[in-house]
């Protein structure tokens, strides 16, 4: 038994005294440091911090990486960072052996912001970046600009100089706004400046494409608040391309004929004068939604000689004057500039003309020598149906060619009576519009001419049930007619029931086939095609 006591004593001596060496030789942690304090990123972007230890040969390296926001930013248990939302926070690592051992750093995560922008842009704005523009900007001849999803380009709405001219954005190289839809561009001026009173407060001048602008791209993009008076310093009146004292600058301008210009899933809204202007170029216009363009005259859409063209698929709402104005004005054969050529369907136009004092407002005004094709079309509680004045005298000085086809067009009326005292009776609404007689309508085949929308389904009466487009959610008797708030909540798709899903146009050949549907326009090495007729009237099918 003594041996046994002996034995079991001699082993835990043992135990002790190996323990004991064992803390002698150990090398204590005194301090830890990390190669960065702070930092600054941009979101989904990662960064790995590295540990230094006090002493180099501690016996206990072991530490523990902590995020005080990881919405903000988070750290693996390597160092790793990645940011994952704008805002601050702190990374700490801790010595395991000791709490009172850590370090940190600070980390910023944000966008780029870009100030005080004026002269000559090219290159890339990155993702989600805010760029302050505070003078006229130009891509100079031979550049590019990339714009990537997110952006933000805020114009300064003082303006320029003494005069405060308006702030124009010049395109002589190449644009290339490339949006998303969750993520779009958004051309606008500050925050507090997007406001009702604002609607059509011209805050700056749109963007004007020289006679050198080869190529532009708009896709997921939203442009609001243009429309600047055109004065003697502005960049486009020194150009040539718009008159001081006379004009107001669109939304967007194109002028050279032998352009591709793509403008696709955009919004273009609350601005002084037409949303696009296109005075020359290959282009394709389509899915897009144009609200409120126009204070006393312009269009969503204007096109004019040098133009070949496909409109197709847009939703407009509310634009001064008209959905469509189509014109071969300014037909230059010799210079390069002919006849416009434009084929325009599968529009959904919403309440145009009502703003625009007289007669010329309506939902589409074709004239002056172009050679359209408008068909398809669905024209709710507009003022007027499609004007075609002279078309028994096709020139560019008078009326369209007249072997255009304006057919197979869906014109709803409701029961609103405008409320405006240029309309007189006060009681006029859609209807009164649509069967009025007036030389600007040649639905009846005059001089041998072709009829003009001889198919065209069109309302019996103001508020015919039977012609109601049946939208999903939209006030068909109860909007008013020259409103120009848009709701969000509006849904324009169509019930099964709906009229407009039968009597339209089923074969799309010749005259009835897009410009750019088989061989489409190649921009920024991408090409983009003209979406395909649908065999209904307007923008939008069931849901």
């Amino acid at each position: 038994m003594k041996q046994k006591l002996l034995l079991i004593s001699l082993v835990l001596f043992t135990a002790i005294l190996f323990t004991n060496c064992q803390k002698d030789d150990a090398i204590d942690l005194a301090g830890i440091t990390l190669s960065k304090t702070s930092t600054n990123l941009k979101p989904e972007i990662s960064e790995t911090l590295t540990v230094t230890f006090f002493p180099e040969d501690a016996t206990n390296k072991e530490v523990v990486w902590t995020s005080t926001k990881p919405e903000v930013a988070t750290v693996d248990n390597k160092g790793k960072i990645t940011a994952v939302g704008v805002g601050n926070a702190t990374i700490s690592v801790t010595s395991v052996q000791s709490a009172t051992l850590k370090a940190s750093c600070d980390v910023t995560v944000s966008w780029a912001t870009l100030s005080n922008i004026s002269g000559d842009v090219s290159g890339v704005w990155e993702k989600n970046a805010t760029v302050n523009v505070s003078g006229h900007i130009k891509v100079p001849v031979g550049q590019t600009l990339t714009i990537e999803e997110g952006v933000q380009v805020v114009f300064d709405d003082n303006g320029v100089g003494a005069s405060h001219t308006r702030i124009e954005f010049m395109v002589a190289g190449k644009i290339y706004c490339k949006g998303t839809k969750t993520n779009p561009v958004l051309f606008s001026v500050a925050a507090s400046k997007r406001i009702p009173a604002n609607t059509f407060g011209g805050l700056w001048g749109g963007i004007v494409a020289t006679k050198d602008c080869s190529e532009m791209l708009f896709d997921n993009v939203i442009m609001e608040y243009t429309g600047g008076d055109v004065v003697a310093d502005s960049p486009s009146a020194l150009a040539g391309i718009y008159t001081a004292g006379g004009d107001i600058v669109p939304d967007i301008t194109t002028n050279n004929p032998q352009g591709k210009y793509v403008v696709t899933n955009c919004i273009f809204r609350n601005g002084r004068s037409d949303a696009l202007y296109f005075i020359g170029g290959q282009g394709i216009i389509a899915n897009n939604i144009f609200i409120a363009n126009g204070q006393t005259g312009g269009e969503a859409i204007n096109l004019k000689a040098g133009c070949k063209v496909d409109a197709a698929f847009n939703l407009i709402f509310s634009p001064n004057t008209n959905g469509l104005k189509l014109s071969s004005s300014g037909q230059d054969d010799a210079a390069g500039r002919t006849q416009a050529l434009i084929r325009a369907f599968n529009n959904t136009i919403i309440n145009s003309g009502w703003r625009r004092n007289g007669v010329k407002g309506g939902s589409a005004y074709i004239e002056k020598g172009a050679l359209v094709s408008v068909f398809n079309n669905l024209m709710v509680n507009c003022k007027f149906m499609a004007m075609t004045p002279k078309f028994d005298k096709p020139a560019p000085t008078d009326g369209a060619d007249n072997k255009s086809v304006i057919d197979y067009n869906f014109y709803a009326s409701g029961s609103q009576q405008s409320t405006l005292a240029q309309d007189n009776p006060a009681t006029m609404t859609s209807y009164m519009g649509y069967v009025s007689t007036q030389a600007n309508y040649w639905h009846d085949g005059r001089n041998g001419t072709p009829k003009v929308d001889e198919h065209s389904p069109v309302s019996a009466s103001a508020g015919d049930n039977a012609k109601d487009p049946k939208f999903v959610n939209y006030g068909f008797n109860t909007v008013e007619l020259n409103s120009y708030t848009f709701d969000t909540n509006w849904n324009f798709h169509v019930q099964s029931a709906s009229p407009v899903l039968t009597g339209a146009y089923a074969s799309f050949s010749g005259a009835y086939a897009p410009y750019f549907a088989t061989a489409g326009l190649t921009v920024n090495g991408v090409e983009y095609k003209t979406p395909a007729p649908a065999a209904r009237f307007g923008a939008f099918g069931t849901n």
